[in-house]
């Protein structure tokens, strides 16, 4: 059994350390301030980061998270500045297809620190978490052909990237084509 509680690191960035664990309740005010400051970035990738991103969708993530983390059924990360606490960011593990044993690997960083190398750093040991962990044998990241962002993570991550696959994402209420990357054990070595 993988204990949320225990699943936590501290790792460093270009711009000093950090922290992965699992969301916790105390962060939902955190996380509702980085979606607010992250709407021209953050919001313009992902769908669930709008203008009117509220506390209650906030908690109710995180209760998602925790008991979602319990059943198995994904595997989501808070990103913390491990001194203030504040929640820069979030990492997580989905779309997990026992069968295949694969799953999908995604991330966020706030807007007020990207650029500084985060979603890199904290995407190689939640990918080892993934492989090591939960036995998985591929991670892909989808993300929008023009994420110019997540695309170069995913690079630096040493994912390799196999299409762009049509209508593989459902955003803005359309389907749209997606840049599809995919890590394997072999690639982290």
């Amino acid at each position: 059994m993988l204990a949320v509680e225990s699943a936590s690191l501290t790792l460093k960035s270009d711009d000093g350390e950090f922290q992965i664990r699992p969301w916790q309740e105390r962060d939902a005010n955190g996380l509702l301030d980085a979606a607010r400051e992250s709407l021209d970035s953050v919001g313009r990738w992902l769908p669930w980061c709008h203008a009117d991103y509220r506390l209650s969708d906030a908690t109710a993530w995180i209760e998602h998270c925790t008991s979602a983390w319990r059943a198995r059924e994904h595997f989501t990360f808070a990103i913390v500045d491990p001194a203030t606490e504040e929640p820069i960011g979030g990492i997580g593990i989905n779309q997990v297809n026992r069968m295949h044993r694969s799953a999908n690997l995604g991330y966020w960083v706030r807007q007020s620190r990207q650029g500084q190398g985060i979603a890199a750093s904290v995407a190689k040991p939640v990918a080892r978490f993934g492989f090591e962990r939960l036995g998985l044998m591929r991670l892909e990241i989808v993300t929008l052909p023009d994420n110019s962002p997540s695309r170069r993570t995913a690079e630096k991550l040493g994912a390799r990237f196999e299409a762009i696959a049509r209508q593989r994402l459902w955003m803005h209420e359309q389907a749209m084509d997606a840049a599809v990357y995919a890590l394997i054990p072999q690639d982290m070595d």
